[in-house]
């Protein structure tokens, strides 16, 4: 059997940049020197080498497929799990169950979830702080608030594109629509706004996700969209079986707000000629 020459270093490296090239996977020669040198050093084996060198362009890939996720979800804050205050109302609201729910596991069971309870009590934060990491395990994720998803069905039903939003919203795997009952719905700007939330949520129901944060109870839904039989249809799609937290506690907008209100009347009582 005729003997084969050994192939160089270089040109074995510059064959697995090739293919690197080739597969799309964003390894440099920079790169792929430092791994090789640290195997050398470390003495790690072939299995080991390999884990090394795809990791680099792994992580890298992953990374940007994440930020691609969050910046198709348009969360309106940059809201992270970390920096929401534990400590207060921390006996309403367990961290050990937020961060269950980040792990994305009841979009993979098609569970809907659904926070509910007074404003101020920290429900956006964490709702949009879950959705975040739920775009980093994976999941596609769109962020919207109540007000926002009937103007553009609104509009969709004006110019006859609503079936195409509609499919739009239901191809998310976790559909976050906050603030329901923020703003009592103008019936006069969006008469159908009940029906066209109905058929998003009906588009839905037990194929995807949804998300639902709301400062309405449920016995009340009724009277706040207007239409009682849509409200009982709407709440048997997202709230049965659903995860449900209900908020309780102090509001949290207010304890941050209390402490410049009383900087800003001390300032004003110094000023005042005694």
């Amino acid at each position: 059997m005729p003997h084969r020459p050994k192939q160089g270093a270089d040109e074995l490296r510059q064959r697995i940049l090739d293919y690197c090239q080739v597969l799309n996977l964003p390894l440099d020669r920079d790169e792929l020197d430092g791994v090789l040198r640290r195997a050398e050093q470390e003495h790690v084996s072939h299995l080991a080498l390999v884990e090394r060198l795809l990791s680099v362009p792994a992580q890298r890939r992953r990374e940007r497929s994440t930020e691609l996720r969050i910046q198709k979800a348009k969360f309106r804050e940059s809201v992270t799990l970390e920096a929401f205050d534990w400590n207060f109302n921390a006996q309403f609201i367990d961290r050990v169950q937020m961060e269950e729910l980040a792990t994305g596991e009841f979009i993979r069971r098609r569970d809907n979830l659904v926070f509910v309870g007074q404003s101020g009590l920290g429900k956006s934060h964490l709702i949009q702080a879950i959705g975040r990491r739920c775009c980093a395990a994976g999941y596609r994720v769109r962020y919207i608030t109540s007000g926002e998803l009937l103007h553009d069905l609104g509009t969709s039903l004006a110019d006859g594109t609503m079936p195409r939003r509609v499919r739009y919203y239901a191809g998310f795997e976790l559909l976050i629509i906050d603030e329901l009952g923020f703003d009592k719905l103008e019936r006069e700007e969006h008469p159908q706004a009940p029906s066209l939330l109905y058929k998003v949520i009906d588009s839905r129901s037990r194929k995807r996700s949804t998300a639902l944060v709301t400062n309405i109870d449920f016995e009340a839904w009724g009277e706040y969209l207007g239409d009682p039989p849509i409200a009982m249809a709407l709440l048997d799609r997202v709230v049965d079986g659903a995860i449900i937290h209900k908020f309780q506690g102090k509001s949290y907008r207010a304890h941050r707000a209390l402490p410049a209100k009383q900087s800003a009347n001390a300032s004003t009582a110094k000023r005042r000629p005694t």
